[in-house]
């Protein structure tokens, strides 16, 4: 019998901003990038995605949703999902929930391996706010843990997000036999 892998404690931070960023970068140079809206994404696509950023930082939650609950929130007409291509590949991918008209949440951010160290984080990560910042809201919040990039703490503050609370929670990695089973899922 195969042993179920051992739950990991991730303090959590949760970050908000007040004001769009003043920050401006150029795309990198000698990489050809596009990001596009994908409204009605497709549920095997979206999981790749976010397995693909998810897999090395412990994302594991929508992956353990039904089909039909997975469905209702991305498909819901406050979500919005936008896809990171570089050199005409995904390469990453954000995620944001109006919340309501105020507050709207940066709920998933991150790019595939194949995309890091090329330059493009902070450049993304700022494309995502300029998008996120022309529906006007008052705050945009997200929230990191320590099971995520080392740098991604930095990252959101060095854009103008300020840590409101912490806290601790327990993450159980996804086992072999939930491995196998979501592979057989989505083909």
């Amino acid at each position: 019998m195969v042993k179920p892998p051992s739950s990991l404690k991730a303090h959590i931070t949760r970050l908000e901003m007040t004001a769009p960023p003043k920050a401006s970068l150029p795309v990198p140079i000698n990489i050809q990038t596009a990001i596009m809206r994908a409204p009605d994404i497709p549920l095997p696509f979206y999981r790749y995605l976010y397995r693909q950023v998810g897999a090395r930082w412990q994302w594991v939650d929508r992956l353990r949703m039904l089909d039909e609950d997975l469905a209702r929130s991305l498909h819901d007409k406050r979500n919005n999902i936008s896809v990171l291509y570089v050199n005409g590949a995904p390469a990453g991918f954000y995620e944001y929930f109006v919340e309501d008209e105020d507050t709207i949440e940066l709920s998933h951010f991150g790019l595939f391996e194949h995309a890091l160290g090329l330059g493009i984080g902070k450049w993304f990560l700022l494309q995502a706010l300029y998008a996120i910042w022309t529906l006007n809201p008052k705050r945009v919040t997200t929230t990191t843990n320590d099971l995520d990039h080392p740098r991604a703490l930095q990252l959101y503050q060095m854009f103008g997000f300020s840590p409101v609370s912490t806290g601790s929670g327990i993450v159980r990695p996804l086992s072999d036999k939930e491995l196998l089973e979501l592979s057989k899922k989505d083909w």
